[in-house]
């Protein structure tokens, strides 16, 4: 096969180079250089046209989402190293070599194009409604994992003139390296797929981890890391392996049932609990909410009282301001139009404790949004504490600065007329 230098060039001139070797390879290596350059400005023009021209009038996107990411135009790369791999034959000294890192420059070409289309598949998987729940950024990366130590293994290969079967054997005796140095990559792995198989956690689902102080949204899964958003904003990078060791807390469920629970007590001062008389049970029984119910439970109450010997009063009932609050704090959440009625609603007497006596409201808001679902709870409450000293209630609180001012003020006064009366006497 004729030399390069000699198809391009007049005999004169080849034959002044060929008999000065470095001469002729600088010469020989400009030439190769600039045919390259004109293939390489030819294919990008191609790519940057044609094939540009192409993607945007398909009505498919897959193909503009190669587009973006370089698939097509990184294939230019290759257009150089191909010029030198079929050209190396006119070097007479070192074109062995050149035809090797030719080959290599090539499969380093091949790799980052196979990067750009695994980051371009992953992008078109993330558009399906699928990939919330089965994502697949890690093994994806793994994938790439795979294909770099395969690209670097054949390199080495060409490289060294060896086969990559013996370089494989080699490695062998240095899986313990290796298991060490790619420790994270194999838990996160083997985490990923078993992430994936219970679908755990998905992107967009809240987790609570406080260990790792993350409290907020999923906004990546990969190999390595989940990422999250904690709810001021910061970022919470945990290793995937984690999920798969520790405890958390996903409020997916909450989410999809379309309910999110309100569960908060309210705290009555015990001494003010007592039974209701005549005049307050008729001022009560004016509020619409439980009108019948003091109607039905009067009724009944009479009912018993006729049949108990009223000689002693603790066997007459009658009903307690707690018990009516209770009753009324149940028909007010049973007509807000803001909670599920479909799913539990409670309102309960927990234990008395030492900070007064509780009553639990346990419930559902339709929304699950967090500013939507704490204005509902808000509302609630206001009103439910405001309404309960027209029930003869107080709540509870542990004494601030007022009450001791109170306190003292009476004390002072009681000391001040008991020393008064001492001085009336003397």
């Amino acid at each position: 096969m004729k030399p390069l230098f000699k198809i391009v060039t007049p005999d004169i001139f080849s034959d002044f180079f060929a008999a000065h070797t470095l001469l002729h390879a600088l010469y020989n290596f400009i030439v190769v250089s600039l045919i390259a350059m004109i293939f390489t400005f030819a294919a990008r023009k191609i790519v940057d046209v044609i094939i540009k021209f192409a993607v945007t009038r398909t009505k498919t996107k897959w193909d503009d989402v190669f587009f973006n990411h370089g698939v097509f135009s990184k294939f230019v790369n290759m257009v150089p190293a191909l010029v030198f791999y079929w050209s190396a034959f006119s070097f007479e000294r070192g074109g062995h070599w050149l035809k090797k890192l030719s080959f290599c420059i090539i499969i380093l070409v091949i790799m980052d194009i196979l990067r750009a289309a695994n980051k371009a598949m992953l992008e078109i998987y993330d558009t399906f409604e699928i990939s919330k729940d089965r994502p697949l950024k890690g093994l994806m990366q793994i994938i790439l994992i795979v294909i770099y130590c395969v690209g670097f293994i054949a390199m080495i290969s060409i490289l060294l003139d060896k086969s990559p079967a013996l370089l494989l054997s080699g490695f062998g005796a240095m899986t313990a390296v290796l298991l060490l140095i790619f420790r994270d990559t194999i838990l996160g792995f083997v985490a990923g797929l078993q992430i994936a198989a219970n679908n755990s956690i998905r992107k967009g689902d809240w987790i609570v981890m406080p260990q790792n102080n993350a409290d907020g949204e999923v906004i990546d899964i990969a190999l390595h890391t989940v990422k999250i958003q904690n709810w001021d904003k910061t970022i919470a990078n945990i290793p995937t392996h984690k999920f798969m060791e520790e405890s958390f807390i996903n409020w997916r469920g909450m989410v999809e049932s379309g309910g999110r629970r309100i569960s908060r007590n309210i705290l009555f001062d015990v001494s003010s609990v007592r039974r209701l008389t005549d005049e307050e049970i008729e001022k009560l029984g004016k509020i619409d909410l439980i009108a019948g119910y003091i109607k039905a439970k009067t009724t009944e109450i009479e009912h018993w009282n006729a049949n108990a010997d009223s000689s002693a009063p603790v066997n007459m009932r009658r009903l307690t301001n707690i018990g009516t609050f209770r009753e009324y704090a149940k028909q007010y959440l049973l007509h807000n139009d803001l909670l599920r009625h479909d799913l539990t609603l409670i309102v309960r007497q927990m234990p008395q404790t030492e900070h007064g006596l509780p009553l639990q409201i346990y419930a559902f808001t339709k929304t699950t949004e967090w500013a939507g679902y704490e204005a509902v709870q808000s509302d609630i409450f206001d009103h439910l504490i405001s309404t309960a000293s027209f029930f003869g209630l107080r709540l509870y609180q542990q004494p601030g600065w007022h009450d001791i001012q109170i306190v003292a003020e009476k004390l002072g006064g009681k000391l001040n007329a008991e020393n008064k009366e001492t001085d009336k006497n003397a």
